[in-house]
């Protein structure tokens, strides 16, 4: 594994300039050491966990922004560590990392609550893209930049304070959420497969398995639509598509 970075890559804070916290918690004592050092290249504060019960213990004390999780540990694994977080509303973005690499343990990860999938082996550039791409969508990280708000209707995403209202109300979403409404809101009336999406939010082939996608469209059905005439629809055999009720 190497860790080159590139050379135009944005240098990413906290709102406030300060470092951004990273947890790692992997039982291999080599692989953390390799990933803390490729994240403090990152200008990132780094601290590791050698197993489930330690990450959850640094997660209270410490709160990081983002946590790279190794699934499989010998006393709780990853999936019981995100359990316990999200069960605690925490909401920390969370990419896993895991031998395992079948369609059926991906889906199980990230309808379980995490945001992101990366499987040994694996480089560490890899995990540094992917993590500051979790980092982008979450609401702790610097933004770029530019024409911040996105309007669909009564539906307003501002991508600078990743704060969503409709119709004036705040509506709380998780980082993954908010990326897959925002894909919807770039693309209004426009009906997007769930490969389209799948490729865009995750960007993972799951080789047809479009259970995860159901899932957080549920979710956003929820938070955006209820008790409003509904925003997000199925196209059935085909995808979805966001679009005005006027």
């Amino acid at each position: 594994m190497t860790i080159s970075q590139p050379a135009a890559a944005p240098r990413l804070t906290r709102l406030d300039g300060t470092p951004l916290r990273i947890l790692v918690v992997d039982d291999e004592a080599s692989l953390t050491d390799l990933l803390s050092m490729a994240l403090r290249y990152e200008g990132w504060d780094v601290k590791s966990a050698n197993g489930g019960q330690d990450a959850l213990a640094t997660a209270r004390e410490w709160k990081p922004d983002a946590m790279v999780l190794d699934v499989m540990m010998p006393d709780l694994d990853g999936l019981q560590v995100l359990s316990r977080l999200r069960q605690a509303d925490d909401d920390t973005p969370v990419l896993f990392l895991t031998a395992k690499d079948s369609v059926e343990d991906r889906v199980t990860g990230l309808t379980a609550g995490g945001d992101d999938y990366v499987t040994k082996p694996f480089s560490l550039e890899e995990v540094v893209a992917r993590l500051r791409g979790l980092i982008r969508r979450s609401q702790i990280s610097v933004s770029e930049a530019g024409d911040s708000r996105i309007v669909v209707g009564d539906l307003v995403l501002d991508e600078e304070s990743y704060e969503v209202s409709r119709a004036g109300r705040p509506v709380e979403l998780t980082a993954t959420e908010f990326e897959l409404l925002r894909f919807l809101m770039r693309n209004p009336r426009r009906v997007l497969s769930k490969a389209q999406i799948l490729d865009r939010v995750w960007s993972y082939d799951f080789g047809g398995k479009s259970s995860v996608v159901e899932i957080y469209i549920s979710y956003l059905r929820k938070k955006i639509d209820a008790g409003e005439t509904p925003m997000i629809h199925t196209v059935r055999g085909v995808g979805y598509v966001i679009k005005p009720t006027s």
